[in-house]
């Protein structure tokens, strides 16, 4: 007699609890949420990957201004151009701080580093940085030849080397190498220096690694006590690649301090050197641990994303040779035969900037904005948001919406006719917005722009069989490409003249 009602005390309990918690959201006037919340996990039960389809086919169900309960988190799921607008523009500052996370203690440096700081004058400092000495139009302006040297470097390479190219290898190679220059003055790939290819190796198993343990999702952060009980499997692997982070960072640092004092006449600093010549004035701010953290954000920023996307562009013009076809009868009408596609060119070729547009819009490069967190009590959509709710915009789903686009899984670049930049108010997030958006997107749209265009004006491109290249996506932070992209590639007659002359 005493195991049924020891069941009949539990479901009582059980049911007390859903009931008293749905008349207490009720009258909080929280966000629509998902029934059952269940005790402890909370709606963790519901998280599949890759989780941004997943919570797109939860806000079809339920609303695209949700309340979800992970663990011991509040989190606030947006996927509308409306609710985005809201909370990016009048509640931008009450959402400018991040959560802390695992990722953030360890590879943040303690919720230091530019993307993990929360909102306040730490922030402040690095964002000024990165978006004036380092990432402004006039600094990016400075560096344009190097990027220039990379983009020819990667024709001559097509056009001497063999057929078929593994693609995303070719921009991963172009987008570090331009990154590094810009940062410390070395080229890794496409020099003759072994020991320096040896270390761009190195680094990029390193960022490989980071992108990697980056998208693994860590339950210790919705449930501590997980890690209270020594599951901390995931924290090990972060310290141990952090530990490598500093040493490899720290030996950069180092190569430049000691060639600091040999350079002669006025060229122009490389980042590190200009953060170097900061640290002299403010020691204390400018520690080589902040200048390291800096520097790997800059270049897992600039690096995997802008390689990923090319990547992405190839695909889907494989796919549909026709609009490849038709990039490259703009590009000999506005550009000629005669010279290369330059960054200034970009604004010209308008198919060009469609192309791009509509590919960062089917794949975008995060399709989870990097997650923000509420520092009081704000209203989204005329919903009570309490303060510490974790938001989550789902870039992904406003992108695929029907209701937002028409036909959204059909690859029509013509959509973005009459377009300026990458931005088509809060529908079109490539780069998030508000005040913890991407500060380097100028950089990506010039790299994208020149590099695509240049290798689009001097070949042609195929598939290596009549199969359609396969679009699927893999697990990562960045959505890279399940199976990376293998293509024909010849150079076209109309361009042997300029090509020779490389």
């Amino acid at each position: 007699m005493e195991v049924p009602y020891l069941y009949t005390s539990l479901l009582f309990l059980l049911a007390s609890y859903l009931f008293t918690s749905h008349f207490r959201r009720k009258s909080a006037n929280l966000p629509p949420t998902i029934f059952p919340s269940l005790p402890i996990i909370g709606h963790l039960y519901l998280l599949k990957p890759p989780i941004y389809r997943t919570l797109a086919k939860i806000s079809a169900k339920y609303g695209p201004i949700l309340h979800l309960q992970l663990g011991f988190r509040r989190v606030l799921i947006i996927s509308s151009p409306s609710a985005a607008e809201e909370c990016f523009t009048k509640n931008d500052v009450v959402f400018a701080n991040r959560p802390k996370m695992l990722f953030g203690k360890i590879i943040g440096v303690n919720y230091t580093s530019l993307v993990w700081s929360p909102y306040g004058d730490n922030w402040r400092n690095l964002r000024r940085i990165a978006s004036v000495e380092v990432l402004s139009i006039h600094r990016l302006n400075e560096f344009h030849d190097i990027r220039v040297d990379e983009n020819r470097l990667i024709i001559r390479k097509l056009v001497s080397g063999t057929s078929p190219v593994t693609v995303r290898s070719l921009f991963y190679e172009l987008t570090l190498n331009v990154m590094m220059r810009m940062i410390s003055g070395k080229r890794y790939y496409g020099g003759d220096d072994r020991e320096t290819e040896e270390e761009g190796k190195l680094f990029r198993e390193i960022l490989d690694e980071t992108f990697i343990l980056a998208g693994a999702s860590n339950v210790g952060d919705y449930l501590p006590i997980l890690s209270w009980l020594g599951l901390k499997g995931l924290e090990k692997k972060l310290i141990a690649l952090q530990e490598k982070r500093d040493v490899f960072f720290q030996g950069l640092i180092e190569q430049v301090r000691k060639s600091k004092g040999t350079e002669v006449g006025n060229r122009r600093k490389t980042m590190i050197e200009l953060l170097l010549s900061l640290q002299e004035s403010e020691p204390e701010y400018y520690t080589d641990a902040m200048i390291r953290s800096l520097v790997l954000v800059l270049l897992s920023a600039g690096t995997d994303t802008s390689a990923g996307t090319m990547e992405w562009v190839m695909s889907v013009l494989l796919n549909h040779p026709h609009i490849l076809k038709k990039a490259q009868a703009e590009i000999d009408q506005v550009i000629g035969h005669n010279r290369l596609v330059d960054e200034s060119d970009i604004v010209n070729l308008p198919y060009l900037r469609c192309i791009i547009n509509e590919t960062l819009r089917m794949y975008p490069a995060g399709p989870l904005l990097v997650p923000h967190e509420s520092s009081e009590d704000c209203v989204i959509g005329g919903y009570n948001i309490p303060r510490g709710t974790m938001l989550i915009v789902n870039q992904w789903a406003i992108h695929h919406d029907p209701k937002v686009w028409t036909d959204p899984e059909t690859f029509k670049p013509e959509r973005f006719e009459g377009l300026e930049g990458t931005r088509d108010g809060f529908k079109l997030l490539p780069f998030g917005s508000g005040r913890r958006s991407c500060p380097g997107e100028g950089l990506a749209v010039r790299m994208l722009g020149m590099t695509l265009g240049s290798i689009i004006q001097c070949f042609d491109w195929g598939r290596i069989s009549e199969d359609m290249v396969d679009m699927t996506e893999g697990p990562g932070l960045t959505m890279p490409k399940a199976v990376p992209l293998v293509a024909n590639c010849k150079p076209r007659l109309e361009m042997m003249n300029l090509l020779s002359e490389l």
